[in-house]
């Protein structure tokens, strides 16, 4: 069964909404993602996460943009800075959209940090009009669920590209990792974690990278990637 709206007739779409009200809403990046992985790494983690959600579910995946509120990491030229308000004003139709059409119930898979307030910003803006909504902040959420799979912890595990998303990447686009430039960068530690500070993203790593992705193996990235999937659909299966 296709499950991308974009890929389903009309008619078709309309009488599965009636069926299944429940939506996947992707969004991502298109940033610098470290040397080895592709700058529309969260954008295609995201997909391929709602793919395996929506495989399970019978849920639609609705249309989205490649790029989002990148500006943390403007400091490397290639970043695709997309303002925030053009996120919010394309969130905000597409949700309107959707409600229009018959949708009840919205997953929000957000594979890229600076998307996530707007992400909620727009859900907590819509209930009032009878619409069930939650949102995966992806690589947070992989924190909380990594228990006894990486070898690093912390930024080492968990930071840009790194462990955890580089195996993430091995597991599910093993085509898109270059193997020649897996790295290691040493996270700078933090000596006020209780102060909101600001920064160049070239202050912290030369390549975009933080962390260790010479851990990274394909089979670490299928035991999060399983493990995570596993709660989404436990969720979704108790709210919807």
């Amino acid at each position: 069964m296709e499950h991308y709206i974009r890929k389903i007739p009309g008619k078709q779409y309309l009488a599965r909404l009636k069926e299944n009200p429940t939506v996947i809403i992707t969004t991502g990046a298109c940033e610098v993602y470290g040397p080895q992985l592709p700058m529309g790494t969260d954008l295609l983690v995201a997909q391929k996460i709602a793919e395996l959600v929506a495989e399970q579910t019978g849920a639609m995946i609705a249309p989205t943009v490649e790029a989002g509120e990148s500006s943390a990491l403007a400091a490397f030229p290639c970043t695709f800075v997309m303002p925030r308000k053009i996120l919010e004003e394309y969130l905000e139709w597409l949700v309107d959209k959707l409600i229009g059409d018959g949708a009840k119930n919205f997953v929000f898979i957000t594979g890229h940090a600076g998307n996530v307030d707007t992400v909620s910003y727009i859900i907590k803006k819509n209930l009032h009009r009878g619409i069930k909504a939650f949102q995966i902040d992806w690589w947070r959420f992989t924190q909380q669920h990594c228990q006894g799979i990486f070898d690093n912890q912390g930024a080492m595990a968990h930071g840009h590209a790194s462990e955890c998303g580089t195996s993430v990447m091995m597991y599910l686009y093993p085509e898109l990792v270059d193997h020649a430039e897996i790295t290691c960068t040493q996270a700078k530690p933090n000596r006020y974690p209780d102060i909101l500070t600001y920064s160049k993203f070239t202050d912290k790593t030369d390549n975009g990278s933080i962390g260790d992705s010479t851990k990274a193996t394909p089979e670490k990235g299928k035991e999060i990637v399983n493990r995570c999937l596993d709660r989404i659909l436990e969720y979704m299966k108790e709210t919807f």
